[in-house]
């Protein structure tokens, strides 16, 4: 046997020795991602069952998204975020969000839609918005958000409290970092719940956690509720992206699934999530609709009180937020671009806002 052909032998063993360890490699990861998935799954059933709750799955949702206008792949993902509150039922949404993800590129945006934001709701009138989603459901709020935003959802997601909570627990066993601007205090001795946090760094589990963004007894109202919310959300996207955070991926995805009903495949999740950790980018922002010094505040008999949207100036700054070719940072945009008419008498929400 020639030199020659020896070192074809040996780089054809070592090819071959390369190639099944990879294979092998990904058999096993792949079978501890599913068997970390479906335990995590199953706890979360075993907690919802004990808890006399319900699986999320074994309700039907009625959502039927527009067609685009042409045959075109989608170049975004947009989708419509809602959170309920298994305690009433499920028919009241303290949370309201619109999202859009870029897979090519790995950016994400979100958008919070204050609850008590006053808009027409098709065949219902004029109404705060989550008014939407008590009269019909997913699929009104989705046309609502639609005809009053010019903003197309294709896909939803409807999240238990419950399931954040559990997000938060697998995704931050020792707790989420939280910085608190001003002491928190609520006591319901009828329900039972206590909310302590003191000013500065508070280590909260899933239980705080929820308490901290659903917190509305200060001076702020929803639009400190909406901001915490947000402040949440950049704790636990950096929590995501750290190694240990990566690794609990499956655990994540199967401990929310029983909390969530989306129509989202599971493997699109999972492809986005990995798409998304994988990314350069790695970009999150978020936004709060209207935007301070975009709507003033009104009070109806059948609505309470609300506030009543600058719609074309929401609307602009909606299209030019979700546009993700150009960056976004909303304190760099001038006020009088937006072409709201700020009032004085609505500076003090400016102010608190910005």
């Amino acid at each position: 046997m020639t030199r020659k052909s020896r070192r074809k032998k040996t780089w054809l063993k070592v090819f071959l020795l390369t190639f099944l360890l990879v294979f092998l490699g990904g058999v096993v990861i792949a079978a501890w991602a599913k068997n970390n998935f479906d335990a995590a799954r199953e706890e979360s059933l075993q907690q919802i069952e004990e808890e006399g709750g319900l699986y999320e799955e074994e309700e039907e949702i009625e959502f039927e998204p527009s067609e685009p206008e042409d045959s075109e792949p989608l170049e975004h993902i947009n989708i419509l975020f809602v959170g309920v509150d298994s305690e009433d039922g499920g028919s009241r949404t303290d949370t309201i969000m619109i999202g859009r993800y870029d897979p090519d590129n790995g950016t994400a945006r979100l958008a919070s839609i204050m609850r008590d934001t006053y808009v027409d709701i098709p065949g219902r009138g004029k109404n705060k918005i989550n008014a939407a989603y008590a009269f019909g459901g997913m699929d009104l709020l989705r046309e609502t958000i639609e005809e009053n935003f010019d903003f197309p959802i294709e896909y939803y997601a409807r999240v238990n409290f419950r399931g954040f909570e559990r997000v938060v627990d697998v995704l931050a066993p020792d707790g989420v970092a939280i910085d608190v601007d001003d002491r928190m205090y609520y006591e319901d001795t009828a329900g039972g719940l206590l909310i302590d946090f003191d000013e500065g760094e508070n280590i909260m589990d899933g239980e705080e956690a929820l308490n901290f963004v659903r917190f509305r007894s200060d001076s702020q109202n929803d639009f400190g509720r909406v901001g915490r919310q947000q402040q949440m959300i950049d704790a636990l996207s950096g929590e995501l992206l750290s190694l240990s955070g990566i690794t609990r991926i499956p655990q994540l995805l199967g401990s929310i699934v029983p909390y969530i009903q989306t129509n989202l495949d599971t493997s699109d999740m999972i492809n986005y999530t990995r798409s998304f950790l994988t990314s350069s980018e790695q970009e999150l922002s978020t936004i709060t609709i209207p935007v301070a010094g975009g709507f003033t505040e009104a009070s109806y008999s059948h609505a309470g009180a609300v506030l009543e949207p600058d719609l074309e100036g929401n609307k602009e700054l909606l299209e030019r937020f979700f546009d993700m070719d150009e960056p976004f940072e909303e304190d760099e945009i001038p006020e009088d671009e937006l072409e709201f008419e700020f009032d004085s008498e609505y500076e003090d929400d400016l102010a608190r806002l910005e």
